[in-house]
């Protein structure tokens, strides 16, 4: 099975786009993990390496991975209580963990979710 992942920063449009593609695609996933602990300033746990490795070892995913740029602007709720700054320096991280984890990304742009879909169907297809 190919499973694909999604990745970006809060508000960046993630699970929009997944509701309209017919794959298996992952919104995040555990270098997500780890980057957001590179966010907060964390160690990587015993637990978290050994998952990193057996991700990489075991190509549990595909190697291109779908990095949604954000829109511009955030959006806060309930959950997502994070400032537009804080999302750039957040997407940046993830950008640099996926890279340092080997995996491809492809950047999807701001655009509707309909351009955005296309270019990741036309990406896998």
């Amino acid at each position: 099975m190919r499973r694909f992942i999604i990745t970006g920063a809060p508000g960046a449009g993630k699970t929009a786009i997944i509701r309209q593609l017919e794959l298996q695609f992952h919104d995040r996933s555990v270098v997500c993990t780890a980057a957001l602990g590179s966010y907060l300033g964390y160690p990587f746990s015993t637990f978290l390496a050994s998952e990193l490795e057996r991700v990489k070892k075991e190509a549990i995913y595909q190697n291109r991975v779908f990095l949604i740029r954000n829109l511009g602007f955030i959006t806060p709720t309930e959950a997502r209580r994070i400032s537009f700054e804080e999302t750039v320096r957040f997407e940046k991280i993830h950008e640099e963990t996926y890279r340092d984890f080997g995996f491809e990304l492809v950047s999807i742009e701001p655009g509707s979710l309909v351009e955005r879909v296309s270019i990741i169907k036309a990406a896998i297809g």
